[in-house]
């Protein structure tokens, strides 16, 4: 199986499937639908084919493909991942599907063709894959910015209130972002042998200065992408006006581009810059924890709440990349696996819950639980996953990036440690002031308030509760995927994780 050509496949099928769902007549909604379900069923059955096909000891990366494609820049389609960007692939694989059954009455909602919705979640679906497959800095860069047209219509046309400013903002925003990388991928061209490919620019020695330029233009694409502070303005208004299934996918999958690209180029292709920028990227990744915290608490906009955690998050992911430690890295990957489970849950739920109410505000509900009962508990579940509680997947990666982290700088893991605690602060408040208390006598009159989980949502929701529970007790499949890669990865920085302390040691042998 390590053969078949499975990048190439997973990449254009979901664009075939596009296409086959947008030349269907407006006329047949229903069978769109269930084209572009079956088509993500599809790439989800390969990816987990694949997944079992990977090697998890064998080599760094697996299942290479190369074509040419512009031969004067030296430019190719290759594709190759390692655990990192299979981990990714695979819950591209597993969200997708369930974005299409939660949105399955979204597009209707907004009076606009409905094959044109699920078309652009499969684009997307293929642009997503196609960034986290690629081998070749070119190719990576196209699908990093190719990325970008499906959302934006998908926020601007299907989106709720301010949709249009929403959408214009995160498509400049990304667009500023993709033209620092462009600039460092010209540059990374010339001063690294013309070529584009990832295993040759990996071998590459870059004079200091050229290498810290390098890094920082493809630093503040990714930093942008993430988002990290101070580029995360962004996100609240996307992640508020976009539909809930397409913000499940922005913050759950997008964003994580940026992430992962720190892992995959900027540590890898410049180690020397990394370690010099690393206390500059620390500091970020904390500030963002607590001033996304405090911003959290204070919304009264369920969807923009719930993009305030993520950028809080991806402040532990920031801190857990640039600890260099292999604990802390691990946890950083796990976390962006987690969050996205945790986080695309959440909003799907905040999405159903929107859509019965009407409204987005928090203000607008009150005691909503007794109305429905099993989306209240759904939602607190999904509440719990998001803080990190113990049992919840989020927590594993959280308690790595901490304990990792502590072993090498103990002043920003304590920092971080009091982002714990107000993430308990704004979901535990935003689910009392929500589902629990006293009943707001408008709900009442409200006729979606009185429908609870329909068997569609269920579906939806339950692969995700059961999967986040399963890795919050049972990690182990995942992380002897990823491990070998992050360890890579540091050897590739120069850092190697700390000896433990000759008192601690003795303790332990005690």
């Amino acid at each position: 199986m390590s053969n078949f050509p499975f990048l190439s496949v997973l990449t254009v099928a979901p664009l075939v499937g596009a296409l086959v769902v947008a030349l269907l007549p407006r006329s047949r909604p229903d069978l769109a639908k269930l084209v572009a379900f079956g088509w993500s069923l599809l790439v989800l059955v390969l990816s987990v084919v694949m997944w079992f096909a990977f090697s998890a000891g064998g080599d760094r990366f697996q299942f290479r493909e190369s074509y040419p494609w512009i031969p004067n820049w030296g430019v190719r389609f290759t594709f190759e991942v390692d655990g990192i960007a299979l981990v990714m692939l695979m819950l591209i694989a597993i969200l997708v599907p369930l974005v299409i059954l939660a949105s399955w009455h979204d597009a209707e909602s907004s009076k606009r063709s409905v094959p044109v919705y699920f078309a652009l979640l499969l684009v997307l679906e293929c642009t997503m894959i196609g960034v986290f497959a690629a081998a070749d800095v070119f190719l990576f860069y196209v699908f990093f910015e190719v990325m970008l047209v499906p959302m934006y219509f998908l926020i601007g046309s299907y989106g709720g209130h301010q949709r249009q400013y929403a959408a214009v903002k995160f498509f400049l925003y990304s667009l500023v972002g993709g033209l620092f990388m462009l600039a460092a991928v010209i540059g990374l061209w010339v001063v690294g042998g013309k070529t584009f490919d990832w295993q040759a620019l990996s071998q590459a020695e870059f004079a200091t200065n050229t290498a810290r330029w390098l890094f920082l233009g493809f630093f503040l694409a990714f930093a942008i992408k993430a988002p990290f502070f101070p580029f995360h303005t962004w996100l609240p208004d996307a992640g508020g006006a976009a539909p809930a299934g397409a913000a499940a996918l922005l913050v759950g999958v997008l964003d994580k581009v940026g992430t992962f690209g720190i892992l995959r180029y900027c540590l890898p292709l410049f180690p020397e810059a990394s370690r010099w920028f690393a206390p500059w990227a620390l500091a970020l990744g904390v500030i963002g924890i607590i001033y996304a915290a405090l911003l959290a608490v204070g919304q009264n906009d369920l969807k923009r709440l719930v993009s305030y955690t993520s950028i809080a998050h991806f402040g532990f992911i920031g801190v857990g990349i640039f600890a260099f430690t292999t604990q802390a890295g691990t946890g950083a990957v796990l976390y962006m696996l987690n969050h996205g489970l945790a986080t695309g849950l959440l909003f799907l739920v905040v999405g159903m819950l929107i859509a019965r109410r009407g409204s987005a505000l928090i203000s607008d509900f009150g005691g909503a639980g007794k109305l429905v009962p099993v989306l209240a508990g759904v939602l607190f579940f999904a509440g719990l996953a998001s803080l990190a509680l113990p049992g919840t997947a989020p927590f594993v990666s959280e308690f790595l990036v901490l304990i990792g982290t502590f072993t090498v700088n103990k002043p920003v893991a304590v920092i971080a440690t009091l982002g714990i605690i107000l993430a308990a602060a704004y979901v535990l408040w935003m689910v009392q002031r929500t589902t629990q208390g006293t009943l707001n006598p408008a709900l009442t009159e409200v006729e979606g308030m009185r429908r609870d989980l329909s068997l569609r949502e269920k579906v939806v929701v339950a692969p995700l509760i059961a999967l986040i529970v399963l890795l919050g007790f049972y990690p182990k499949p995942v992380t002897d995927v990823i491990n070998p890669a992050v360890q890579a990865t540091m050897q590739d920085v120069g850092k190697s994780d700390p000896a433990p302390e000759v008192g601690s040691v003795q303790e332990a042998a005690k």
